[in-house]
């Protein structure tokens, strides 16, 4: 069909399907309707159909040059197989999900050349939900795909590549949609500093790159929240980790030791402060290194409604601004380590104050 303008000068026929067990058509009385021009999409605008042309090869490059480092993930266990994705991080090491390769006793690996590999789980991390799969005798046109050093902005193109429904090869292709999100997983804890994005990430797609329109991996796709919804591992996490699982197999994350809640405008209200930002101290674990050092809230009931109250608020770790619980995560993930004392700056009664922690190591999951 060429680009040209329809004009509509057409007969409209009403065609309703009723759908009950049978399926029938109404079709309703003609009329003409005189009206302006239609354009199929870029119309005659030589510069729109450039731009959508512009718009196809830039996909089309970036899936040319990513995709021989994208593969599907296989795994065999016990209770049966699951099937992921991953992408090549060195020449010798795949990254994937945790969840994916997860109590494996095998782990096969298709590239994308068509060819199978059988592959080593040389390491694993839950609470980030990274794993890295040991793979001989890459392709030579896998080639490990660059790591972004640089958080990816809201608004900014990405493509989410992988298997999803064991469609190997497949590409889809959204935005970013918010970043440093804290995203909820099995077994009642949290990954923080995901990536949100719009992007499909389907059953399937777990394990496989979330990519820039420079190629470079901006997350690790693990989840779909809902319609429109995402989430992957950021890149400055799989940086923190996947080294470590290289190296040693496991990843020493530090732990605080706390239960806690973010100020609310109606908490701050009722602790009478000032602002309402920061994290309440809520619980602390009795055998955890914040035994004894952070006071903690209280339950108070105003007008029928229980509040905590009288908890230190965390407002900084080592003199960086803490606002919400997903920047105390945030924090103690990418930037503390297990033996390592540091200073809490809190409100408590109403004062600031400063706190020492020496942070142990999170217990397994």
């Amino acid at each position: 069909m060429t680009r040209q303008a329809v004009r509509v000068g057409l007969v409209v026929l009403v065609v309703g399907l009723v759908v009950g067990g049978s399926v029938g058509a109404v079709i309703g009385a003609s009329m003409v309707i005189p009206g302006p021009a239609l354009q199929a999409p870029g119309g005659d605008d030589p510069g729109s159909v450039a731009e959508d042309r512009g718009n196809a090869t830039r996909y089309e490059r970036l899936y040319e040059r990513t995709i021989d480092s994208v593969v599907m993930i296989t795994v065999g266990n016990a209770m049966g197989g699951a099937q992921g994705s991953g992408f090549v991080y060195d020449r010798n090491h795949v990254v994937t999900n945790q969840h994916v390769v997860e109590d494996a006793d095998e782990v096969g690996v298709q590239c994308a050349d068509g060819s199978h590999r059988t592959a080593t789980v040389v390491g694993v991390d839950a609470y980030t939900d990274l794993a890295v799969v040991r793979v001989p005798n890459m392709p030579p046109a896998a080639t490990p795909l660059p790591v972004d050093t640089v958080p990816p902005q809201p608004g900014e193109p990405v493509v989410a590549l992988g298997s999803p429904f064991g469609l190997d090869g497949t590409i889809t292709h959204g935005i970013v949609s918010g970043v440093n999100r804290s995203m909820t997983v099995e077994g009642g804890f949290t990954i923080p500093d995901t990536v949100q994005t719009d992007a499909p990430i389907n059953p399937g797609n777990s394990g496989g790159p979330l990519v820039s329109t420079d190629g470079t991996v901006v997350g690790v796709n693990r989840a779909k929240g809902g319609d429109n919804v995402g989430f992957a591992i950021s890149a400055a996490v799989v940086e923190s980790v996947v080294p470590a699982l290289i190296e040693d197999g496991e990843y020493e994350h530090a732990y605080l030791g706390i239960r806690s809640l973010p100020v609310t405008p109606q908490i701050a209200s009722v602790n009478d402060l000032e602002h309402a930002y920061g994290v309440m101290v809520v619980e602390t674990d009795s055998s955890g290194p914040s035994e004894s050092v952070f006071q903690v809230a209280e339950t108070t009931t105003v007008d029928g409604v229980s509040y905590p109250t009288g908890g230190d608020v965390i407002v900084e770790v080592e003199d960086r601004e803490i606002r919400t619980s997903q920047q105390l995560s945030r924090y103690l993930l990418l930037h503390t380590h297990p033996g390592q004392t540091v200073s809490v700056t809190v409100i408590r009664d109403g004062e600031r104050t400063t706190v020492e922690v020496t942070l142990d190591r999170r217990p397994p999951v």
